[in-house]
């Protein structure tokens, strides 16, 4: 069964969002300032305290498989064909050479089926990040479109007890970056967001994300479609109790 933690923030998630796992909110912390989209908090995800077997995406190769981690889902909300998805990230790793953390974004549907890859980011000794190696391409465009590590250990509250610590040359963060994609068709989408250890469950790896917008809008800020449904049956209601009301009272003022 998921859970939601966050002992560094008085924050919940975003309404309507989910998570398996470890997830939170978070102020500036450690490596991870603030997003460059101007909000006072980001969302994270974290391999601590994951659950067995969550977090893995499939289709990643390498030698070695994933172990435990989290998965973070936004809100449903209405995309229109050609709306830029649009969110910032940083991973953080204090995990090394010879174990390949990695985390992830998708869009998916309505029915929770995987539409199009977002991000990858994956731990290596050395070269880029971001793209993750051994991953499937994300389809979106990415800015910078590749990343490298910037080395060192980490300090990061959301890494537990390996804030501050590294296993062998790879730890670091990539600091914040940017994911854009524009939807093919219209429906119902939400974004889900995913970190897993490789091969062990030690040195705790982890992504922050920030300013997840549809079409410019934050999502936060759009309504989730079936509440808009709900809405537009109750002023219908209220519409036919009114011209009920009206014609009733027309009656009997005739009658008189």
């Amino acid at each position: 069964m998921g859970f939601w933690t966050s002992d560094i923030a008085a924050e919940s998630l975003p309404a309507g969002w989910t998570c398996d796992g470890n997830c939170g909110v978070s102020g500036a912390d450690g490596v991870v300032t603030l997003s460059p989209a101007g909000n006072s908090t980001y969302e994270w995800i974290s391999t601590d305290s994951g659950l067995d077997g969550v977090g893995a995406l499939p289709g990643v190769g390498g030698t070695g498989s994933p172990t435990n981690g989290s998965t973070l889902t936004t809100k449903s909300f209405q995309g229109t064909a050609g709306a830029p998805v649009q969110f910032y990230f940083n991973y953080v790793t204090s995990d090394g050479s010879g174990f390949s953390d990695y985390a992830w974004a998708r869009l998916l549907n309505a029915s929770g089926t995987p539409v199009a890859l977002l991000f990858t980011a994956r731990t290596a000794a050395s070269g880029s990040v971001v793209p993750g190696f051994d991953m499937p391409a994300p389809v979106a465009t990415l800015t910078p479109a590749s990343i490298p590590i910037i080395g060192g250990a980490p300090a990061w509250t959301p890494l537990g007890g390996d804030s501050g610590q590294c296993f062998d040359v790879g730890c670091g963060y990539t600091g914040w970056a940017r994911s854009s994609y524009r939807i093919p068709t219209s429906g119902i989408y939400s974004l889900q967001i995913g970190v897993t250890n490789w091969d062990d469950t030690f040195f705790q790896s982890g992504l922050a994300i920030d300013g997840v917008t549809i079409g410019g809008r934050p999502i936060s800020a759009i309504p989730e479609p079936g509440t808009m449904a709900l809405f537009s049956m109750g002023a219908l209601g209220l519409w036919v109790v009114f011209r009920r009301g009206r014609h009733k009272s027309e009656r009997t003022f005739d009658r008189r």
